[in-house]
C-alpha cells in the first residue's frame, strides 16, 4: 500500500497536470486555480507546489520558460508536455476507478 506522502505527491501531481491541461500557467496561477476549482477545499502551499513542479519538470511531464506576467513580473510558466498529457490521462483513469471502488464499498458497507 502506498504511503500517505506518496499518495499526496501523486494527487498533487494530478491536480497540477490537470490545471496545466487548460494552458500554460505560473506557480501562483496554478495554486489559485486549484483553490478556486475546489471551491476553497484544496489549498496548495508554496512549500509543496514548487518541489512538485520541479519533480514534474525533471520527469519531463512539464516544461518551463521565463515570461512576464500580466503584472509585469518575471515568472516561470509551466506547460504540459506530450508525456505529461499521457500521464494525466492515466492518472485521471486511475483516480476515477479508485473513486468508483470507494463509492461502491461505501454504498454497501
Amino acid at each position: 500500500m502506498a504511503k500517505p506522502a506518496d499518495q499526496f505527491q501523486s494527487t498533487l501531481a494530478l491536480l497540477i497536470l490537470k490545471t496545466l491541461s487548460l494552458g500554460p500557467n505560473h506557480g501562483f496561477g496554478i495554486a489559485l486555480h486549484i483553490e478556486q476549482a475546489s471551491e476553497g477545499l484544496l489549498r496548495v502551499e508554496e512549500g509543496s507546489l514548487y518541489p512538485a513542479l520541479h519533480r514534474l519538470e525533471r520527469d519531463k511531464l512539464v516544461s518551463a520558460t521565463w515570461k512576464i506576467t500580466e503584472n509585469s513580473r518575471r515568472a516561470r510558466y509551466y506547460s504540459l508536455t506530450a508525456a505529461g498529457r499521457k500521464r494525466l490521462q492515466a492518472a485521471e483513469e486511475g483516480w476515477t476507478s479508485m473513486a468508483q471502488g470507494v463509492a461502491n464499498v461505501l454504498r454497501f458497507a
